[in-house]
């Protein structure tokens, strides 16, 4: 996710240089051919042109909404998983029955930590899972399991999903240390969890509708190559050569069209680990620190900042 309050111009140029290449040949084609070779049945009227540039313009304007709904869904989503994952952990330590009446004391602190720790490597495998990055897994989620779970797990095709049944298991297998209500109130957290990952997966697995996608690239390709036509023509009634200022102005509106089909594409998916996508390993860290110091650790790692004001 982009974090400065303004975009640098190198980052704007490095999306765009290609198209402004092209909007520059093919502009400056349009004005030679009108001009010095006279070919002035380009000429397009002008009125056609703007009908086309606000139908595509709405257009555009509808998929570009879609897609920032997409990102703000998958970012209350994940704002919901740093919200549970706290409250498993709150609920875990503070539900957990008095020493006197479990086996032993240091039993029920591994117990505990168990879980707290287990829900670290869901938060870091759901991550990993819609990013493709199963090569990540020793590195990020492996630590934070007993060694036969993290292998056995590693080999399946829904980590996160397996890591909450371990989760069911090892609170229905836990001999003495909640009580039936608070049992109950951590299954419902679960619960909860799993909708979570199913919202996540909903978007990661539902592409933008490709009618929508696909449409809105050749409708502003199409405006964009019926632009200059129309321009020049009404550049020219200006007096003779200023066709000429076919060429900037094309330009400049083609490339406003371009950039607002482009925001709108970089944002279909906010899963990519692209500079626009959610920050989930920033928000996987600070649910890390967090969650350990419940635990009490003192030994934490550092919160992730923005490389180049871009936080992943």
């Amino acid at each position: 996710m982009y974090v400065r309050k303004h975009i640098h111009w190198r980052v704007i140029w490095a999306y765009s240089w290609k198209d402004v290449l092209i909007f520059l040949v093919y502009d400056t084609a349009v004005a030679v051919l009108y001009g010095p070779l006279h070919w002035h049945w380009l000429d397009v009227p002008w009125q056609l042109v703007s009908i086309v540039g606000v139908a595509v313009s709405f257009y555009v304007g509808f998929k570009n909404s879609s897609s920032y709904n997409r990102f703000t869904e998958a970012r209350q989503l994940w704002g919901g998983i740093v919200n549970r994952s706290r409250s498993w952990t709150m609920l875990v330590l503070g539900h957990t029955q008095p020493p006197a009446r479990v086996a032993s004391t240091p039993e029920r602190v591994a117990f505990q930590r168990q879980l707290v720790y287990r829900q670290l490597a869901w938060t870091n495998a759901l991550r990993l899972h819609p990013r493709r990055q199963p090569d990540l897994w020793a590195a990020e989620v492996a630590p934070l399991l007993a060694p036969d779970e993290a292998a056995r797990l590693q080999a399946t095709a829904n980590p996160p999903a397996q890591l909450l049944l371990l989760q069911t298991l090892a609170l229905r297998d836990a001999d003495g240390l909640f009580s039936e209500l608070q049992l109950r109130t951590l299954f419902e957290e679960l619960r909860e969890l799993t909708n979570l990952q199913g919202g996540c997966e909903r978007i990661k697995n539902t592409p933008f509708p490709r009618q929508y996608a696909f449409s809105s690239v050749v409708f502003v390709w199409l405006f964009i190559a019926l632009l200059p036509l129309g321009l020049v023509g009404e550049f020219e009634k200006l007096g003779h050569g200023h066709y000429w200022l076919t060429i900037p102005f094309s330009v400049l509106v083609s490339w406003v069209f371009a950039t607002i089909e482009l925001v709108g594409h970089i944002s279909e998916d906010p899963f990519e680990h692209q500079m626009n996508d959610v920050p989930m390993s920033a928000l996987c860290r600070s649910i890390e620190i967090d969650l350990r110091q419940m635990l009490g650790e003192t030994n934490l790692p550092t919160k992730l900042e923005p490389v180049r004001g871009v936080l992943y």
